[in-house]
């Protein structure tokens, strides 16, 4: 079992505070948009087993079967499959999808036999993988998920008032709800950048107008006018209204799965995914946005976003089910005087403190103690059984092997 030692990326879309308060620092003013925990290659977590800090990819790399399990070996290679995250977002992420297994090894190999470098800000695919992803909220989170029925987007096109949105409008109610959404979505995408622009700024004022009303659908008409506040002249906010506003309240979770549209734009939560780095962005971003490869990718299928709460195990585990393999996420709350939770599984594991005072004690003859305050995490190789107590939260990051 090993404290880690994590990296903080400092993103522009990050919050300057809810890190820090959580980790009980002093905020620098610098934004802190999410801490990494795990060994991805781009901010491996550091571990020290006697011999300083040590990256703890190379501490897989160099016994893998020992750290990961024969089983997540087998099934996904010699690297943890999972990164998990503290994501605090203070202004809204870039509008995007991610691709299924077969896009992306397409995709990865296509760009590769073209020559494009893995550092270009061109490249869509950085690996083969597919990237589902499970966002929970510690926080009260907004976030967009998914494509609205498009009667329903036609309705809040409508409520606008903006004459240039009414084509897109009568197209949501008169096509097929697949050939509806695809139809609008190019449109808005592929339309002259500065008429759009002006369409926006239109929308916008007009959205932040209903919000400033009051009533019903006033909070999704704020969360589209703060989006534009943010991104102005962006066809990514017109793109944006197409998709299901989602709040979730703290415990509450989001899966993303492969083309599914999503967008996260405010609130503090727990972030697991597949360990990858493919995404593909159609607005409210600076970097790269590849429209024609976004449209193949993304999933036209209207639905009600699926809000995921945990389900108790009879030991008191509460577990996000979903269908992903590289990861599986749990919570147990720690009552004080209660009997020890053990964790034990045949993969490695995170675990993850977010409340409250924890204490980690290694069975065996080592017998190692941690203890963990919120924000801080620890490593524990497959197969080794820890005993978590005191008074918290903690949330345990698995492989669902």
């Amino acid at each position: 079992m090993d404290r880690l030692e994590n990296t903080v990326r400092p993103y522009a879309w990050g919050s300057t505070t809810a890190i820090p308060e959580l980790l009980g620092e002093e905020p620098t003013g610098e934004p802190r948009a999410e801490m990494w925990m795990g060994a991805h290659p781009g901010a491996p977590s550091l571990v020290d087993r006697g011999a300083g800090s040590t990256p703890l990819s190379h501490v897989i790399a160099a016994d893998p079967e020992g750290e990961l399990g024969t089983a997540v070996v087998a099934a996904y290679g010699p690297r943890l499959p999972f990164l998990l995250k503290l994501l605090a977002a203070a202004s809204p992420l870039s509008l995007q999808v991610h691709p299924d297994n077969d896009q992306a090894a397409r995709g990865f190999a296509d760009e590769e036999a073209r020559g494009v470098p893995l550092d270009s800000p061109e490249r869509n695919y950085k690996d083969a993988s597919h990237k589902p992803e499970l966002l929970c909220a510690l926080t009260p989170f907004e976030g967009l998920c998914g494509f609205r029925h498009p009667k329903e987007a036609a309705t809040l096109l409508e409520r606008l008032g903006v004459n240039a949105l009414k084509p897109y409008a009568d197209i949501l109610r008169a096509r097929p709800e697949s050939e509806a959404l695809r139809e609008v979505l190019t449109a808005v995408l592929t339309a002259d950048r500065d008429e759009t622009a002006e369409t926006v700024e239109e929308a916008a004022a007009a959205a932040a107008g209903i919000a400033a009303e009051g009533g019903p659908g006033s909070g999704e008409y704020a969360a589209y006018a703060g989006i534009a506040h943010h991104y102005p002249g962006d066809p990514g906010v017109l793109a944006a209204m197409l998709l299901n506003h989602v709040s979730l309240r703290p415990g509450e979770a989001l899966y993303l799965g492969a083309g599914v549209p999503h967008a996260y734009l405010s609130g503090l939560g727990v972030e697991i995914m597949a360990n990858s780095d493919n995404v593909l962005r159609s607005g409210l971003t600076p970097k790269h946005v590849d429209v024609p490869e976004l449209l193949r990718i993304v999933r036209f299928e209207p639905a009600d976003p699926d809000i995921l709460r945990p389900e108790a195990e009879p030991g008191g585990e509460e577990i996000y089910d979903t269908p992903a393999g590289e990861f599986r996420l749990s919570r147990h709350t720690l009552v004080q005087g209660a009997e020890p939770r053990v964790l034990e599984a045949p993969s490695a594991q995170i675990l993850l403190c977010t409340a409250g005072a924890v204490r980690l004690r290694q069975t065996g003859p080592e017998g190692t103690e941690l203890a963990l305050s919120p924000g801080h995490s620890a490593y524990v190789p497959a197969g080794e059984r820890v005993q978590a107590n005191g008074e918290g939260t903690l949330f345990r990051a698995t492989v669902a092997v």
